[in-house]
Formats: C-alpha cells, structure tokens, sequence
C-alpha cells in the first residue's frame, strides 16, 4: 500500500470513528452535496430496508442523515472501495478498534450488512487486517453479498478459515477481529 493511501485510509478511518462517537452521543453534522442522495442510496442498499430505512448514514466520516435504530450505514468500507456497509453498536466498537489497531474484545453479537458485496479489486487478505498490499496477499478474498458476525472467540473454534469452503467461515482468526462471514449470495 503506498504511504499516500495509507494515510488516506487512516484519515478516513479516524474520521468514520468519530463520526460513530457523534453518533454514540446523539448529535451529528450535515453533509452537503450533488452525490449526496446517491451515497446515501448506496449505504442504505447494504442491508434489508427494515434496518437501513432508519438507519444513521455516515459519508465520508460526517452524519448525513441521523437514524433512531441503533444502525449505521456508509456507501464506503475503506475510501472510494464501493463496499457499502451497515453495522450495529458492536460492529462499531470493532471497527473504532481495528481502525486505532487497538485491542477488542466483544461485548455481545454484533452484526455487519454488506449485501451489495465488495467490488472488484477491495477485498481484504482473510488474515492480516492490515496487510500492506491486500491484493497480492496468499489468501486475498472478496465476498459477494454476505453478513458477517462478531461473537466471542471461543464460538469460532469449529468454523473453517477457508473462504472457498462454500459456506460461512472465520475472517482474521488469529486476531482480535475475528468474525464470521456469512456470504448470502454469488459474485458476480
């Protein structure tokens, strides 16, 4: 990963963190824009409208439209990469964590949306959150649709690694992040 988009990420990352702590307190900043209403349909397509309708939408780090259902959604996982995601209360504690390299440990089930997938060319290595170059990494994975779960560690021990096992299995195990991925539907 070059130094540029490193920074990039982790400015976007401690952007995203803090607008998950604005969140936590109950106040939130407009933004403003002409692709505005599209983000905000991209982030709320990464979950069932029975969650993403009233959800918090966080573009680019800031609140664009406060939720009252303890969910949040943004058109992008990482800058630009496409990925909408939306996450509840204990995905965001993960994510603040992971974004801050930080330990974590999970205080309940937490859930992630992703039901529009990754696009080409954003997956992640399946080990290493912070693989410099993801892409080339031995076990470099993208998901179509999937859900994704945190639960204590102990419940992984039984589920495989393996992405091409054709059913849920474990992402970054040896980690504080681990979690499982439940792809929902094909690449395309």
């Amino acid at each position: 990963m070059s130094m540029e988009k490193a920074k990039m990420n982790k400015n976007y990352i401690a952007k995203s963190i803090f607008a998950l702590a604005v969140i936590a307190v109950g106040s939130g900043t407009a933004v403003a824009g002409g692709d505005t209403d599209k983000l905000i349909a991209q982030a709320r397509a990464a979950a069932p409208a029975a969650v993403s309708a009233n959800a918090t939408i966080v573009i680019n780090g800031e609140v664009a439209v406060e939720g009252s259902n303890g969910w949040t959604c943004l058109p992008d996982t990482m800058p630009g990469d496409g990925a909408a995601i939306c996450i509840d209360a204990v995905w965001g504690e993960m994510m603040a964590a992971l974004g801050a390299k930080a330990p974590f440990t999970a205080s309940g089930v937490g859930i992630s949306y992703m039901l529009l997938g990754e696009p080409a060319g954003s997956g992640v290595s399946n080990s290493d959150p912070y693989h410099e170059d993801a892409v080339h990494a031995h076990d470099y994975v993208e998901t179509g649709p999937h859900l994704m779960v945190i639960v204590p560690k102990e419940a992984l021990k039984d589920i495989t690694d393996d992405p091409s096992s054709g059913g849920p299995y474990v992402m970054w195990r040896d980690t504080d992040y681990a979690h499982i991925m439940i792809p929902v539907g094909s690449l395309d």
